[in-house]
């Protein structure tokens, strides 16, 4: 295993960092490796904020030289709010929010926060996922908060446990809904065999789910919906709608098997988080709103034509 003495000129400094500044990994990638006790310091496992002192040795797996770098920059982030508390981002379909594993060279959201933000690596319970509160899927778009202070983190935590958020979406499902407004209400597991989430009815095992919908337009082959969620269970709405039979459009691991409708093509999941409701920090409530992305409001047009 290779090692690096700590020299007078690097003492103090933080070990992510440092690291981050020898090796071609990115700063998210080491603090993953760091927390899974693949890199200690003098033989002990260490948090990435841990300081080095002249002397000391970091230890760090060989194989880890060979992971490639980011594919490509971090993105630039489309900021609609920020104070010193939080920051508020409209994320785009395509970004994923945090890395999987260590050897993941997408760009994420994560990397990109760390290059305007690098103040907050420290943010949180798992140096991976810096301010990170709460996530969108990879192909889904629109409003996330991140918390810039671990004040922050704490009251943005307890208001999605709470269910006190606000959290509407706008999407598109195949097939003609049965209602103009409805609940669904249905039981989220993870299934052993599939691998996936599955609904399930009250009398099985799965947390309690509920997602509320209200359709906004009915289209030939489609239903334009507005969603609300009340509890925020693991690919909620992409498992609700597909146990009704109606599964988004776009959405490549929840979709029907046989259905009557010919596959509509788009390179993402028709799911916007349009809207975003919370308190901050100062007790005053905000409302953050997003439009929908050209890309759907393109599919919309021609759906309509």
């Amino acid at each position: 295993m290779p090692e690096i003495i700590v020299t007078d000129s690097e003492n103090e400094q933080r070990l992510d960092v440092f690291l981050a500044s020898q090796l071609e990994l990115s700063r998210s990638q080491i603090q993953k490796l760091i927390k899974a006790g693949e890199v200690t310091l003098s033989g002990e496992s260490v948090r990435p904020n841990a300081r080095l002192e002249t002397g000391s040795v970091i230890f760090y797996p060989e194989d880890e030289m060979l992971v490639p770098v980011k594919s490509s920059p971090a993105p630039m982030l489309d900021v609609l709010f920020q104070d010193d508390s939080v920051l508020v981002i409209n994320k785009p379909a395509g970004l994923i929010v945090h890395q999987a594993t260590p050897h993941d060279t997408d760009p994420t959201v994560v990397d990109a926060l760390l290059e305007l933000h690098p103040e907050i690596s420290d943010i949180g319970e798992d140096p991976t996922r810096p301010g990170i509160v709460h996530r969108l899927d990879k192909d889904v778009s629109g409003v996330m908060v991140i918390a810039k202070t671990q004040e922050a983190f704490g009251e943005l935590k307890k208001q999605f446990q709470n269910r006190t958020v606000e959290k509407e979406y706008i999407a598109l499902v195949y097939g003609s809904l049965p209602e103009d407004h409805g609940i669904i209400d249905l039981k989220i597991a993870r299934s052993k065999a599939r691998g996936r989430m599955v609904a399930r009815p009250e009398s099985q095992e799965g947390k309690e789910s509920k997602t509320e919908y209200t359709v906004i337009e009915r289209l030939p082959s489609t239903t334009h919906v507005r969603v609300r969620i009340h509890t925020g269970r693991t690919h909620q709405i992409r498992v609700h709608f597909h146990a009704l039979g109606h599964p988004l459009v776009g959405d490549k691991l929840y979709k029907m098997r046989k259905m009557k409708f010919k596959p509509i093509e788009l390179d993402r999941i028709f799911l916007h988080a349009r809207r975003l409701g919370i308190t901050l920090p100062g007790g005053e409530r905000k409302i953050f709103e997003t439009p929908l992305p050209s890309e759907l409001q393109t599919l919309l047009r021609k759906l309509h034509s």
